[in-house]
């Protein structure tokens, strides 16, 4: 006899289980939905009815904010319930508010030149239509589920009199308790198996209203925001790319072009009268040219590294880590350097220099004896960790290293952490959308 695994003996169980948590996700749903669309249709008729009513005085404004007010927290309930029954995060709009030194006038106006708070209102109006329409149709599946598959444990109570006529007669089925019986269990397991699709369709109708009146404009304006910041970031980055090569171009290769050029200018004077001073003068010259060539190939790197899109990720962290002051310790997914496994030029460049910075910030400020660095892919995401051993103290703040790098994580849609407190460790951790 074979012994079957537990994993195994059980595996036709998780699926049922799962479509019976859903099934019961979406009743709720659609069952609570009724009684709260039926208070906030109240709502909004008395308070629209009130405002009308009294608009005429000055009472008919408070009106209004005081219910658009409450149509908020319903609304935020509905939020609440959707990213529940959908399994995401909850998203809530940004809503105007006043000044805090606003007057009374001042916040009775905010909610009314919101336009969120209308949507909430509308919302609130037709929520009615659909939770009617939804609860209905789900109750009365469930009534024909549940008396259907259990007919036959009921036929015995209903009462016949002598002309009343069954729908298995109608239909030609026969008169008989067994024709009776059959046709009904049969309604009722049709009307069992199709219930977790008809709850899933009841709860989907009332989530489409939600959703497009409560969160899809919300939706839209963060994304909107989100576009801003990351363009706002890629300009931040960009600019700072271009002042530190201008600065290393100044204080660097300029300086030596410079003295090169006075070299060979006084070689030029010395040849007729001191051939061994122009000689001299010349090899000077030639050692400036050398380390001139080598400063340029090092700001090279800092522009468009040819290792990074000659041999991938891989190969261009493990020069960087080379060529670090602090003894560097590199963990990277070999797959990123593969053929298959690479990522998009775009996202590779900005895990290159968002790398490059963490190194050149530790180098410089963390006094550290040793840094880890550590980039790997999971799920729709690259994470790249570098940590050190230093005095910490790390922060975002402006006109430091680690600014760039959040500016450079943000200009492609990705997250900034920095962990530094006072005598470290220090860690910083960005996550890159792919």
């Amino acid at each position: 006899m074979t012994a079957v695994p537990l994993s195994t003996a059980n595996a036709p169980a998780s699926p049922i289980r799962g479509l019976l948590r859903q099934l019961g996700r979406d009743s709720t749903y659609v069952l609570v939905g009724l009684p709260l669309s039926i208070v906030g249709f109240v709502l909004a008729v008395v308070g629209i009815s009130l405002t009308a009513g009294l608009l005429v005085t000055t009472l008919g404004l408070p009106v209004l904010a005081v219910t658009l007010y409450a149509v908020r927290g319903l609304a935020d309930l509905e939020r609440l319930r959707l990213a529940q029954l959908l399994g995401r995060p909850r998203v809530r709009p940004i809503y105007r508010r006043p000044d805090p030194h606003a007057g009374f006038w001042r916040r009775v106006f905010t909610p009314i030149r919101d336009a969120q708070s209308w949507l909430d209102l509308l919302h609130a109006i037709l929520h009615l239509v659909t939770g009617v329409t939804a609860f209905t149709l789900l109750v009365s599946w469930w009534a024909s589920a549940l008396a259907g598959t259990l007919y036959v444990t009921w036929d015995w109570a209903i009462p016949r009199g002598p002309e009343d006529q069954d729908l298995s007669q109608l239909l030609g089925m026969g008169d008989g308790a067994g024709a009776r019986i059959a046709l009904n269990t049969a309604i009722g397991v049709f009307a069992l198996l199709t219930l977790p699709l008809v709850a899933r369709g009841c709860a989907r109708l009332q989530a489409g209203l939600a959703n497009s009146l409560l969160t899809g404009v919300a939706q839209m304006r963060q994304r909107i925001i989100t576009l801003e910041e990351q363009k706002r970031a890629a300009a931040s980055a960009e600019a700072s790319a271009l002042r530190r090569l201008e600065r290393d171009i100044h204080d660097g290769p300029q300086q030596r072009l410079v003295r090169l050029a006075m070299d060979l200018g006084r070689a030029r004077h010395q040849l007729a009268a001191d051939p061994e001073a122009a000689r001299q003068t010349l090899d000077e010259a030639v050692a400036q040219t050398r380390e001139t060539l080598d400063e340029l190939r090092a700001l090279s790197r800092g522009i468009a590294p040819p290792i990074l899109v000659d041999r991938g990720l891989p190969s261009a962290l493990a020069a960087l880590a080379a060529r670090s002051l602090v003894p560097t310790e590199l963990t990277v997914d070999d797959d990123l350097g593969t053929a298959d496994g690479r990522l998009d030029a775009g996202l590779e460049s900005t895990a290159y220099f968002v790398v490059a910075e963490a190194l050149t910030n530790v180098s410089k400020h963390s006094r550290a004896g040793i840094c880890q660095v550590e980039v790997t892919r999971k799920v729709g995401r690259l994470e790249i960790t570098v940590t050190d051993d230093g005095i910490g103290g790390a922060h975002l703040a402006k006109g430091h290293g680690l600014s760039g790098i959040a500016d450079r994580a943000r200009a492609a849609g990705g997250t900034l952490e920095v962990a530094s407190p006072t005598g470290g460790p220090t860690r910083v951790h960005a996550e890159l959308p792919r």
